[in-house]
């Protein structure tokens, strides 16, 4: 997390472009963090753009962008993100440009937290950064990813990944969602979520992109999970079974788990611990009831459980993460 002398003199996000980037990529950067501020209303972040060389580079549309900087303003980067770049649609292309910028990110200080938005990814590992790490792309890209670096655990369900400093996000528009996971882990919901109503999208979307992926169309007589989710989030603070879920959806348990898994990425378990964890973070911020009702309240019956489920997701305690984001 983002210490309170770094969000003081204000975290600098350098967004790394190359030739034939793609421009909403980079908006949401700028949008996203340029939106997020402090209690004072100071800016939290100082947003700025580089390339290999400081001038023009193209986009890929009919317009191109001027770049101010060169690749020393990763010198003292405390988050760098790699966005998109059309070459990486074209293999035959893509060594050429993404070479030097994998140089580039050689300059980036060991404790700068590197992302990657949607194929960016391939950048971070021919730069070596996703060795050993989990990642994800595009779904389409995925097979070539794994077939490029089988060194790198590809996921190819989920929207964004995190893991040890280095992120990566699947498709453009998950690069909103890995901006407010960053913006939320730095300086907790309340901001995220103030961001994202600025920007008029959800702080944070259920699943992964396992739901966008081309399949079948759906057969006749086959329905929606969606009143299972309703159903668990009316009633997170009681116990819920696997088979309690299926019959709010009217459906088989095998049924459900299919359809389930089609629809948000994530197996019926992972959800339901997802959303706990998420009411449990708001209670955290904005009460102060103690942990063990909070536990309660959210589904997890016991502090300790909740300790050991918070610490898996989130790697800090329940007190912890009170005393770092309580409003």
């Amino acid at each position: 997390m983002v210490s309170q002398e770094c969000s003081t003199r204000g975290h600098r996000v350098v967004v790394l472009v190359r030739p034939g980037l793609l421009p909403m990529e980079l908006g949401i950067v700028h949008r996203l963090f340029g939106q997020a501020v402090s209690a004072s209303g100071s800016r939290l972040y100082d947003v700025v753009t580089c390339a290999t060389e400081a001038g023009t580079v193209s986009t890929d549309t009919d317009f191109t962008i001027q770049v101010p900087h060169g690749p020393e303003a990763l010198d003292d980067a405390d988050t760098v993100i790699v966005p998109a770049a059309k070459e990486d649609y074209r293999p035959q292309e893509r060594g050429r440009i993404a070479e030097p910028v994998a140089r580039a990110l050689g300059r980036v200080p060991a404790t700068a937290r590197v992302a990657s938005i949607c194929t960016g990814s391939f950048v971070l590992a021919a730069a070596g950064l996703l060795t050993g790490r989990r990642a994800t792309t595009h779904w389409r890209s995925c097979d070539e990813f794994r077939s490029l670096y089988p060194e790198v655990d590809v996921d190819a369900d989920v929207l964004y990944t995190d893991d040890r400093g280095v992120l990566t996000s699947a498709g453009v528009a998950s690069g909103i969602d890995l901006c407010l996971h960053m913006i939320r882990t730095d300086h907790g919901a309340q901001v995220a979520n103030a961001v994202a109503r600025g920007t008029v999208v959800p702080p944070h979307r259920e699943g992964g992109q396992a739901q966008y992926i081309e399949r079948p169309v759906t057969a006749a007589g086959e329905c929606s999970t969606a009143p299972a989710r309703a159903h668990a989030l009316r009633h997170l603070g009681e116990p819920l079974t696997l088979r309690g879920l299926a019959d709010a959806a009217s459906m088989s348990v095998r049924t459900f788990n299919r359809r389930f898994r089609q629809e948000s990425g994530l197996t019926p378990m992972q959800w339901l611990t997802q959303q706990r964890i998420d009411h449990a973070r708001r209670l955290l911020e904005s009460t102060d009831l103690p942990v063990d009702r909070i536990a309660s309240d959210a589904g997890f019956g016991t502090g300790t459980a909740l300790r050991q489920h918070f610490h898996a997701a989130l790697g800090v305690s329940p007190r912890a993460y009170r005393t770092t984001f309580r409003v």
